[in-house]
Protein backbone atom coordinates (compact mmCIF):
# COMPACT_ATOMS: atom_id res chain seq x y z
CA UNK A 1 0.00 0.00 0.00
CA UNK A 2 1.20 3.50 -0.80
CA UNK A 3 2.09 4.95 2.65
CA UNK A 4 1.01 8.44 1.60
CA UNK A 5 -2.62 7.37 1.18
CA UNK A 6 -3.04 4.75 3.92
CA UNK A 7 -5.96 5.68 6.15
CA UNK A 8 -7.12 4.68 9.63
CA UNK A 9 -10.82 3.95 10.03
CA UNK A 10 -13.06 5.38 12.71
CA UNK A 11 -13.82 1.87 13.93
CA UNK A 12 -10.11 1.10 14.39
CA UNK A 13 -9.64 4.23 16.47
CA UNK A 14 -12.82 3.60 18.46
CA UNK A 15 -11.69 0.06 19.33
CA UNK A 16 -8.44 1.39 20.83
CA UNK A 17 -10.22 4.20 22.68
CA UNK A 18 -12.82 1.80 24.09
CA UNK A 19 -10.11 -0.51 25.42
CA UNK A 20 -8.44 2.40 27.22
CA UNK A 21 -11.71 3.83 28.54
CA UNK A 22 -12.51 0.61 30.42
CA UNK A 23 -9.57 1.26 32.80
CA UNK A 24 -10.02 5.00 33.32
CA UNK A 25 -11.62 6.64 36.35
CA UNK A 26 -12.47 9.89 34.54
CA UNK A 27 -12.42 11.54 31.11
CA UNK A 28 -9.05 13.05 30.16
CA UNK A 29 -9.67 16.53 28.77
CA UNK A 30 -6.02 17.43 28.21
CA UNK A 31 -3.59 15.51 26.02
CA UNK A 32 0.18 16.03 26.03
CA UNK A 33 2.74 14.73 23.53
CA UNK A 34 6.30 14.49 24.85
CA UNK A 35 9.19 15.16 22.47
CA UNK A 36 12.68 13.61 22.49
CA UNK A 37 14.13 13.56 25.99
CA UNK A 38 11.02 15.20 27.49
CA UNK A 39 9.14 12.09 28.62
CA UNK A 40 9.80 12.92 32.29
CA UNK A 41 6.52 14.82 32.31
CA UNK A 42 4.71 11.49 32.44
CA UNK A 43 6.69 10.52 35.54
CA UNK A 44 5.12 13.25 37.68
CA UNK A 45 1.53 12.15 36.98
CA UNK A 46 -0.20 10.90 40.13
CA UNK A 47 -2.08 7.58 40.19
CA UNK A 48 -0.83 6.73 36.69
CA UNK A 49 -2.36 4.08 34.47
CA UNK A 50 0.01 3.01 31.69
CA UNK A 51 -0.93 1.66 28.27
CA UNK A 52 2.11 0.40 26.30
CA UNK A 53 1.56 0.93 22.58
CA UNK A 54 2.52 -2.69 21.96
CA UNK A 55 -0.55 -3.83 23.92
CA UNK A 56 -3.05 -1.73 21.95
CA UNK A 57 -4.60 -3.42 18.88
CA UNK A 58 -3.21 -2.12 15.60
CA UNK A 59 -1.20 0.60 17.35
CA UNK A 60 2.28 1.49 16.04
CA UNK A 61 5.23 1.32 18.44
CA UNK A 62 7.98 3.89 19.04
CA UNK A 63 11.41 2.85 17.76
CA UNK A 64 13.46 5.99 18.53
CA UNK A 65 15.77 6.51 21.53
CA UNK A 66 14.16 8.87 24.03
CA UNK A 67 10.63 7.72 23.15
CA UNK A 68 9.44 5.02 25.57
CA UNK A 69 6.21 4.21 23.75
CA UNK A 70 3.19 4.32 26.05
CA UNK A 71 0.17 6.35 27.05
CA UNK A 72 0.17 7.48 30.68
CA UNK A 73 -3.16 8.61 32.17
CA UNK A 74 -3.60 10.27 35.56
CA UNK A 75 -3.70 13.55 37.45
CA UNK A 76 -1.30 16.34 36.53
CA UNK A 77 -2.04 19.04 39.07
CA UNK A 78 -5.77 19.68 38.81
CA UNK A 79 -6.27 18.05 35.39
CA UNK A 80 -6.96 14.45 34.43
CA UNK A 81 -4.60 14.04 31.48
CA UNK A 82 -3.37 11.54 28.92
CA UNK A 83 0.31 11.81 28.02
CA UNK A 84 2.14 10.27 25.09
CA UNK A 85 5.49 9.19 26.52
CA UNK A 86 7.09 8.75 23.14
CA UNK A 87 5.62 9.88 19.83
CA UNK A 88 5.51 8.27 16.41
CA UNK A 89 7.19 9.53 13.24
CA UNK A 90 6.65 8.90 9.55
CA UNK A 91 10.39 8.28 9.10
CA UNK A 92 10.03 5.14 11.24
CA UNK A 93 8.13 3.67 8.32
CA UNK A 94 4.62 4.63 9.34
CA UNK A 95 2.14 6.45 7.16
CA UNK A 96 1.08 9.91 8.29
CA UNK A 97 -2.29 8.41 9.21
CA UNK A 98 -0.62 5.82 11.48
CA UNK A 99 1.84 8.32 12.97
CA UNK A 100 -1.03 10.58 14.02
CA UNK A 101 -3.33 7.79 15.21
CA UNK A 102 -2.69 8.68 18.89
CA UNK A 103 -4.24 12.13 18.41
CA UNK A 104 -7.42 10.56 17.04
CA UNK A 105 -7.51 8.16 19.99
CA UNK A 106 -7.18 11.13 22.35
CA UNK A 107 -10.10 12.83 20.64
CA UNK A 108 -12.37 9.81 21.10
CA UNK A 109 -11.33 9.61 24.75
CA UNK A 110 -12.64 13.15 25.28
CA UNK A 111 -9.52 15.31 24.95
CA UNK A 112 -10.33 18.91 24.08
CA UNK A 113 -6.88 20.52 24.33
CA UNK A 114 -3.53 19.23 23.09
CA UNK A 115 -0.13 20.38 24.34
CA UNK A 116 2.55 19.23 21.92
CA UNK A 117 6.25 19.46 22.75
CA UNK A 118 9.28 18.70 20.64
CA UNK A 119 13.04 18.96 20.43
CA UNK A 120 14.06 21.24 17.58
CA UNK A 121 17.04 22.80 15.89
CA UNK A 122 17.34 26.56 16.06
CA UNK A 123 17.15 28.10 12.60
CA UNK A 124 16.81 31.59 14.05
CA UNK A 125 20.39 32.53 14.87
CA UNK A 126 19.24 34.61 17.85
CA UNK A 127 18.06 31.42 19.57
CA UNK A 128 20.33 29.62 22.05
CA UNK A 129 20.55 25.96 22.98
CA UNK A 130 18.20 25.43 25.93
CA UNK A 131 15.68 28.08 24.87
CA UNK A 132 11.96 27.28 24.73
CA UNK A 133 9.93 28.47 21.76
CA UNK A 134 6.18 28.96 21.89
CA UNK A 135 4.98 27.89 18.47
CA UNK A 136 2.85 30.58 16.84
CA UNK A 137 2.58 28.93 13.40
CA UNK A 138 3.96 26.02 11.43
CA UNK A 139 5.56 25.25 8.09
CA UNK A 140 4.71 21.70 7.00
CA UNK A 141 7.13 20.98 4.17
CA UNK A 142 5.96 17.39 3.43
CA UNK A 143 2.46 18.79 2.98
CA UNK A 144 3.71 20.79 0.00
CA UNK A 145 3.95 17.52 -1.96
CA UNK A 146 0.74 15.99 -0.62
CA UNK A 147 2.15 14.05 2.34
CA UNK A 148 -0.63 14.93 4.74
CA UNK A 149 -2.33 12.88 7.48
CA UNK A 150 -5.75 13.92 6.14
CA UNK A 151 -5.10 12.56 2.65
CA UNK A 152 -7.67 10.03 1.53
CA UNK A 153 -11.42 9.71 2.15
CA UNK A 154 -12.68 12.02 4.89
CA UNK A 155 -14.82 10.72 7.75
CA UNK A 156 -16.94 13.58 9.09
CA UNK A 157 -16.96 11.93 12.52
CA UNK A 158 -13.31 12.95 12.80
CA UNK A 159 -13.70 16.41 11.28
CA UNK A 160 -14.42 18.45 8.11
CA UNK A 161 -12.91 17.79 4.70
CA UNK A 162 -11.08 21.14 4.58
CA UNK A 163 -10.02 22.27 8.08
CA UNK A 164 -8.54 25.77 8.43
CA UNK A 165 -4.98 25.95 9.79
CA UNK A 166 -4.50 29.73 10.04
CA UNK A 167 -5.30 29.66 13.77
CA UNK A 168 -3.81 26.28 14.60
CA UNK A 169 -1.96 27.45 17.72
CA UNK A 170 -4.36 28.91 20.25
CA UNK A 171 -3.72 32.60 20.93
CA UNK A 172 -5.09 32.50 24.48
CA UNK A 173 -2.86 29.59 25.47
CA UNK A 174 0.20 31.22 23.88
CA UNK A 175 -0.48 34.27 26.03
CA UNK A 176 -0.86 32.06 29.10
CA UNK A 177 2.47 30.35 28.35
CA UNK A 178 4.23 33.71 28.26
CA UNK A 179 2.64 34.75 31.55
CA UNK A 180 3.62 31.50 33.27
CA UNK A 181 7.18 31.67 31.97
CA UNK A 182 7.53 35.22 33.28
CA UNK A 183 6.12 34.28 36.70
CA UNK A 184 8.51 31.32 36.96
CA UNK A 185 11.50 33.45 35.99
CA UNK A 186 12.01 31.70 32.66
CA UNK A 187 11.55 34.73 30.40
CA UNK A 188 15.22 34.68 29.38
CA UNK A 189 14.67 31.18 27.94
CA UNK A 190 11.45 32.01 26.12
CA UNK A 191 10.99 32.72 22.42
CA UNK A 192 7.99 32.70 20.08
CA UNK A 193 8.27 31.63 16.49
CA UNK A 194 7.47 29.36 13.56
CA UNK A 195 8.15 25.62 13.71
CA UNK A 196 9.02 23.79 10.50
CA UNK A 197 8.59 20.04 10.05
CA UNK A 198 10.67 18.00 7.61
CA UNK A 199 10.41 14.30 6.86
CA UNK A 200 13.70 13.16 8.43
CA UNK A 201 15.42 11.09 9.65
CA UNK A 202 18.56 12.85 8.41
CA UNK A 203 19.41 16.28 9.79
CA UNK A 204 19.31 19.24 7.43
CA UNK A 205 22.01 20.39 5.04
CA UNK A 206 23.40 23.91 5.27
CA UNK A 207 21.50 24.93 2.14
CA UNK A 208 18.26 23.49 3.51
CA UNK A 209 18.73 25.45 6.75
CA UNK A 210 19.34 28.64 4.81
CA UNK A 211 16.25 27.97 2.71
CA UNK A 212 14.11 27.45 5.82
CA UNK A 213 15.44 30.65 7.36
CA UNK A 214 14.44 32.55 4.20
CA UNK A 215 11.01 30.87 4.29
CA UNK A 216 10.36 32.21 7.79
CA UNK A 217 11.11 29.21 10.01
CA UNK A 218 12.63 29.78 13.45
CA UNK A 219 13.03 26.13 14.45
CA UNK A 220 13.05 22.82 12.60
CA UNK A 221 12.23 19.23 13.52
CA UNK A 222 10.73 15.98 12.25
CA UNK A 223 7.35 15.89 13.98
CA UNK A 224 4.49 17.98 15.38
CA UNK A 225 2.98 19.48 12.22
CA UNK A 226 1.09 16.30 11.24
CA UNK A 227 -0.20 15.87 14.81
CA UNK A 228 -1.37 19.47 14.94
CA UNK A 229 -3.14 19.09 11.59
CA UNK A 230 -5.09 16.12 12.96
CA UNK A 231 -5.81 17.97 16.22
CA UNK A 232 -7.22 20.95 14.30
CA UNK A 233 -9.23 18.57 12.13
CA UNK A 234 -10.73 17.25 15.38
CA UNK A 235 -11.45 20.79 16.69
CA UNK A 236 -8.89 20.59 19.49
CA UNK A 237 -7.22 23.70 20.84
CA UNK A 238 -3.44 23.44 20.60
CA UNK A 239 -0.42 24.80 22.44
CA UNK A 240 2.99 23.95 21.01
CA UNK A 241 6.40 24.26 22.71
CA UNK A 242 9.80 23.53 21.19
CA UNK A 243 12.98 22.96 23.19
CA UNK A 244 15.92 24.26 21.15
CA UNK A 245 18.43 21.44 21.48
CA UNK A 246 20.99 22.55 18.89
CA UNK A 247 21.69 25.45 16.58
CA UNK A 248 21.26 24.80 12.89
CA UNK A 249 24.52 24.84 10.97
CA UNK A 250 24.43 27.74 8.54
CA UNK A 251 28.05 27.83 7.29
CA UNK A 252 29.30 25.47 4.60
CA UNK A 253 32.77 25.05 6.08
CA UNK A 254 31.65 24.45 9.67
CA UNK A 255 33.19 21.49 11.50
CA UNK A 256 30.04 21.03 13.59
CA UNK A 257 27.38 18.37 12.98
CA UNK A 258 23.97 17.73 14.57
CA UNK A 259 23.44 14.43 16.39
CA UNK A 260 20.65 12.77 18.36
CA UNK A 261 22.69 12.37 21.55
CA UNK A 262 23.07 16.16 21.68
CA UNK A 263 19.29 16.44 21.44
CA UNK A 264 18.73 14.01 24.29
CA UNK A 265 21.41 15.62 26.47
CA UNK A 266 19.85 19.08 26.14
CA UNK A 267 16.49 17.52 26.98
CA UNK A 268 17.97 16.04 30.14
CA UNK A 269 19.58 19.32 31.18
CA UNK A 270 16.41 21.37 30.66
CA UNK A 271 13.98 18.70 31.85
CA UNK A 272 13.21 20.34 35.20
CA UNK A 273 12.52 23.67 33.52
CA UNK A 274 10.26 22.09 30.90
CA UNK A 275 8.42 20.00 33.51
CA UNK A 276 7.70 23.02 35.67
CA UNK A 277 6.67 25.16 32.70
CA UNK A 278 4.32 22.64 31.10
CA UNK A 279 2.79 21.39 34.36
CA UNK A 280 2.08 24.95 35.53
CA UNK A 281 0.57 25.91 32.17
CA UNK A 282 -1.60 22.78 32.28
CA UNK A 283 -2.85 23.59 35.76
CA UNK A 284 -3.73 27.16 34.77
CA UNK A 285 -5.51 26.26 31.53
CA UNK A 286 -9.21 26.93 31.34
CA UNK A 287 -10.73 24.13 29.25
Amino acid sequence: MDPTVETVSYDEVAAIADLIKKKLVDTPILGIICGSGLGGLADIVSDPICFPYSELPGFPVSTVAGHVGQFVVGMLGNKYVIIMKGRLHAYEGYSMAKATLPVRVMKLLGVKVLIVTNAAGGINQDYNVGDFMIIKDQLNIPGFVGINPLRGPNDERFGPRFPAMSKAYDREYRKLAKQVAEELGYSHYLREGVYCSLGGPCYETVTECRFLQTAGADAVGMSTCPEVIVACHASMRVLGLSLITNKAIMEYDSDLAANHEEVLETGRKQACVMLKLVSTIAERMVI
